[in-house]
């Protein structure tokens, strides 16, 4: 535990320095470039819940031999991010308003509206150079943090078309949740277009699993798992109620297996998701699941780093969440000699999430009592028991009662604005107090790339060159940019990376785009 608090006291001597006056920077080390970088985010984390979780595991994390320095998590117009616009700064190096994805605004006058415009990604940047690339994430893989390194969209709620834009991004590796947006599912209400992905993946040629055991008998050189309809289960809950999904660790290994066949290199992003799902629900034991499953995705990371020493991984907070601290005010005046079992064992009781536990309960509630003891609350008062049993929100009660037995306190269910630590390893890893926007420039200056735009505004474009240009808006969705001159007519679809001229299918440099007044499209590859 030496050089955990070595690591520890001189990142908070750091914090002291630069909050005595000295401006935040990022500082990189001498060493050679990389040739692949795995870029892992942990969703919502807090310091304290790495403390917590390192008591809980009783030994050290593997992310503790790779703290380096911290990270500001801002986003363009508040102290607090959400995960859009802190996925859009680390992906891309440019801050952005909160609920936008890969897209930047443009202010024209006070009190008007604005427009936004998309602006290149690290794993677009990487595909250009030849590099191997992948998203792997527990949530679905349209949601905020992968889609803002794979997608462009005005606000992050839009997973139908980043569902398209992802399958036509050319990426070699997708794993994770999300099912229900790759076709029609009444349930979400998803693809009003009638588009199947599913078909348009396994027709690029990628190897579509949707179970654990496909995953691991795997063997193509392009992957795309869909393991879930939605989220992938909380850990402590996928290994007793859906075993049939992969881990975190061992989604995160087959990327590297399969990416790394590219002698040129490759960029990864690992997203462990759920540590902020959990801590919106203010739920101890799932924030604790799920950093040490994204721990366990890092061990592999870094079993693959350095034993290839040609690897940097970067494992980093997108921003906090919810407050948890290891104390609260019942231990105003004993804090000092509370021990750590204290905080531990009422959580080591549970056996399941307060979201798996409640998966489980009857609608009459008539096992209330053996849902309870699978989250540790097998001693309820009376009052206490009552007071879920009439509960509308049993997760909410049911959380609290054991975060009370646990000492944990909580200051909020949303997100909160702290600095986080930053971990890295390898060649070029970037060190000290940092922007979340200078992260992407040190993947960037350690892979050689450069975010370079590939996006033309269409319309502009073509009028330029004489064309007639309009933008067809279809009842269904997905509008087109066509464009026309001395009887040629060349189509954009939206969301693709394609377009047709006179009929003849072209392949272009990126996916064109809509922002609902800007027709965004790639140049054709020559």
């Amino acid at each position: 535990m030496t050089n955990i608090f070595r690591h520890l006291s001189a990142f908070f001597v750091l914090l002291l320095l630069l909050a005595n006056g000295s401006s935040p920077t990022a500082a990189y080390d001498s060493r050679p470039k990389a040739k692949n970088v795995i870029f892992m985010i942990m969703d919502g984390t807090n310091s304290d819940v790495l403390a917590l979780s390192r008591w809980y595991k009783g030994s050290a994390l593997a992310l503790d031999g790779m703290m380096t320095g911290g990270v500001r998590t801002y986003s363009l117009r508040s102290a607090i991010t959400d995960s859009a616009a802190a996925g859009t700064a680390l992906a891309t190096g440019r801050k952005t308003l909160v609920d936008h994805i890969g897209m930047i605004p443009i202010f024209p006058e006070e009190g008007k509206p604005y427009t936004a415009y998309p602006v290149p990604n690290i794993l677009e940047a990487a595909e250009r150079k030849g590099l191997s690339t992948g998203i792997v994430s527990t949530s679905p893989v349209q949601h905020a943090t992968p889609a803002a390194f794979s997608a462009h969209v005005n606000h992050r709620n839009q997973f139908d078309d980043i569902a398209e834009q992802q399958v036509y991004q050319g990426m070699e590796v997708v794993l994770g949740g999300g099912k229900a947006w790759l076709k029609r599912d009444d349930k979400v209400k998803s693809r009003p277009d009638g588009e199947n992905l599913i078909s348009v993946i396994q027709k690029k040629g990628y190897e579509y699993v949707t179970t654990r055991k496909e995953l691991l008998q795997s063997s193509g050189e392009k992957i795309w798992g869909s393991f879930a309809r939605e989220d992938i289960a909380y850990e402590l809950d996928r290994k007793k109620l859906n075993p049939n999904q992969p881990s975190l660790a061992e989604m995160t290994e087959k990327a590297i297996q399969t990416l790394s066949k590219n002698d040129k290199g490759f960029f990864l992003l690992v997203e462990g998701s759920k540590v902020d799902w959990a801590a919106h629900k203010n739920d101890p034991v799932g924030m604790i699941s799920e950093v040490l499953s994204f721990d366990e995705a890092v061990q592999k990371a870094l079993q693959f780093a350095k034993k290839d020493r040609q690897t940097l991984v970067i494992a980093v907070a997108d921003h906090g969440n919810s407050g948890l601290t290891m104390g609260n005010r019942s231990t105003n005046h004993s804090y000092a000699s509370e021990p750590k079992e204290h905080f531990i064992e009422p959580l080591k009781k549970a056996h399941l999430t307060v979201t798996g536990a409640v998966s489980q309960l009857r609608k009459d509630r008539s096992n209330l009592k053996e849902v309870l003891k699978s989250y540790g609350l097998n001693s309820l008062s009376h009052k206490e028991y009552n007071l879920v049993k009439k509960s509308k929100h049993p997760e909410k009660e049911m959380a609290a009662l054991l975060s009370k037995r646990a000492k944990i306190g909580f200051t909020t269910t949303g997100h909160t604005g702290e600095d986080v630590f930053l971990f890295s390893y390898g060649p070029g890893k970037p060190t000290g107090l940092v922007e979340n926007t200078d992260l992407p420039k040190s993947v960037c200056q350690t892979l050689g790339l450069k975010l370079q735009s590939s996006y033309q505004d269409g319309i502009q474009f073509y009028k330029k060159r004489g064309f007639k240009t309009t933008i067809y808006r279809k009842k269904e969705g997905n509008p087109e940019l066509v464009v026309q001159k001395g009887g040629q007519t060349i189509r954009y679809p939206v969301n693709k990376n394609i377009r047709f001229v006179d009929g003849k299918e072209e392949t272009l440099s990126a996916v064109n785009l809509f922002n609902g007044t800007h027709f965004y499209i790639g140049l054709p590859n020559r």
